[in-house]
């Protein structure tokens, strides 16, 4: 009896502190999340080409259904700029209700995925095809919003968008231009504000500041249309007429697209707090069952997002009831207050799109594919995201990655050097069983009974090298001859190691 009302009292010991945890930590963090999701939502239907509307719906099942199931802790869910433009595609080809089937076929697919249990093969995609597809990314929603920032259209390619740039500036006029640079200027400027005023997120200052100027000015300008209420916007999905190979392919283009920016996001996240790892083979079933619903419902694709998520984590969150709760606060806003979206001008939105795309493009990762040989891979996936589509560009930078790995691996280098009885033995680069042949010739050459220096230099060595080298450097040690394998800062294994056992020690 006394051990049932201790164990009572222990559970209602544990909920107090966790209520109050959710009280102190994630309903404030959950708030600043809310705030900076919702222009970036806003912005992100409208360069899809999408109902506007479709943004909250999709940040709202990002934040109850992920938040709920998902197997990351503290990563929000919502629309993501890395889909925008594939669904811009996807709306130009099928329609607004086809690209919600194709969403709901995108759910079904990651949710099988997650039930399969290879959501971590998705993390061994090569980082730099991943930071050149968000660099690609980040230019065709830059070149696209150029256009409506200057008062013009966007067009459906990077190409068109490109050429008529320059018509764009020469015609800019009007007060849209100035709007969206001021938009920009107040998001720059903003990071350097500190206090309790920097904590008001720089994207909801940036256009809540634009509008008011708009309307206390009254500034004929291009504003956000909406079609009705949130609830009018939902709607259901509608099979394509036809085209069934290119649906398809779609489905499989958002799946996988989205799979890894929700992953990839899930383990920067990780990295950014002590608290629980993601399962990720449950978040990958979240995202799925995010985006069946949203695809349902008429919303946009669902993915997780960097930049709410870091806001998250920044902002104190300890739970995953942060994510959920500001989905709350989406469907609060969005049902009475969907109408105010309508006074936003769209050169504002123009403005805030153009800064998160040009920070997808991150010098950091531009210098790592310059030390790493690898800016190759990364110029022309980029190129290929940008002028082809982005399917194109990333399958393009994938094989190039892997013929550039095939590459160095053939082109391992392995030096004997001699002078007297004293040898130099070098081997660089990815030592694999493809380099035997060359490997074994050039140590067959050494004569017994030398004193041999094995420098190993390599990037990679996989067993059978691994073996070869152990097995000529055993026989070598019979025969009289001696083996030094020096290390970074000394030697492993010393001239009078007639066993070559330290040696063997460094290579395994």
């Amino acid at each position: 009896m006394l051990t049932a009302q201790a164990n009572v009292k222990s559970r209602l010991k544990s909920r107090t502190a966790w209520s109050r945890s959710i009280l102190r930590y994630d309903l404030p963090a959950s708030l600043v999340v809310f705030l900076v999701a919702l222009p970036l939502s806003l912005g992100i239907a409208v360069a899809s080409g999408a109902p506007v509307l479709a943004g909250l719906i999709a940040a709202i099942v990002g934040g109850l259904v992920v938040g709920a199931l998902g197997g990351s802790p503290l990563q929000v869910s919502g629309p993501a700029a890395g889909l925008t433009v594939i669904v811009a595609d996807l709306v130009g080809r099928f329609g607004w209700k086809v690209t919600c089937a194709i969403t709901v076929g995108a759910g079904v697919l990651q949710v099988l995925l997650g039930l399969s249990r290879v959501a971590r093969a998705a993390l061994a995609i090569s980082p730099v095809v991943v930071h050149a597809m968000l660099a690609g990314i980040g230019i065709t929603i830059t070149l696209q919003q150029l256009l409506v920032l200057l008062g013009g259209r966007s067009a459906s390619s990077a190409w068109e968008n490109l050429a008529n740039l320059p018509e764009g500036l020469i015609e800019s006029h009007g007060a849209e231009p100035i709007l969206g640079i001021l938009v920009i200027i107040i998001m720059l400027a903003w990071r350097s504000v500190t206090g309790p005023l920097g904590r008001i997120p720089g994207p909801l200052v940036a256009i809540a500041g634009a509008t008011v100027l708009s309307l206390v000015f009254s500034l004929e300008v291009r504003r956000i249309t909406l079609d009705g209420s949130l609830l009018d916007a939902v709607q259901l999905p509608a099979l394509p007429d036809g085209k069934w190979t290119a649906a398809f392919v779609g489905v499989i283009t958002v799946a996988l697209i989205a799979s890894v920016e929700s992953l990839l996001s899930a383990v920067s996240v990780d990295r950014m707090h002590t608290g629980r790892r993601t399962d990720f083979n449950r978040e990958l079933i979240g995202q799925g069952t995010a985006n069946v619903a949203s695809g349902l419902l008429g919303g946009l694709p669902v993915t997780g997002v960097i930049v709410r998520s870091a806001t998250n984590v920044n902002a104190g969150a300890k739970s995953r009831a942060s994510a959920f709760l500001h989905g709350v606060w989406f469907l609060l806003f969005a049902l009475p207050f969907a109408g105010l979206v309508q006074q936003i001008p769209t050169a504002a939105l123009a403005g805030l799109l153009i800064t998160v795309g040009v920070q997808l493009i991150k010098m950091i990762h531009i210098e790592t594919a310059w030390r790493s040989g690898d800016l190759i891979v990364y110029v022309v996936t980029v190129a290929g995201v940008v002028f082809l589509n982005l399917l194109h560009g990333v399958l393009i930078g994938l094989v190039l990655a892997m013929a550039l790995t095939g590459w160095r691996v053939i082109r391992m280098k392995i030096t004997a050097v001699g002078n007297g009885d004293e040898w130099l033995v070098t081997v660089t680069g990815a030592c694999t069983f493809l380099a035997l042949p060359r490997l074994t010739n050039v140590l067959a050459r050494i004569p017994a009974g030398t004193h041999v220096t094995l420098a190993i230099k390599t990037t990679y060595i996989d067993h059978a090298a691994e073996q070869a080298i152990e097995d000529w450097l055993r026989q070598h040690c019979v025969t009289g001859g001696t083996v030094l394998v020096p290390s970074e800062s000394e030697s492993t294994a010393g001239a009078g190691d007639p066993c070559g056992t330290c040696a063997s020690a460094r290579l395994g």
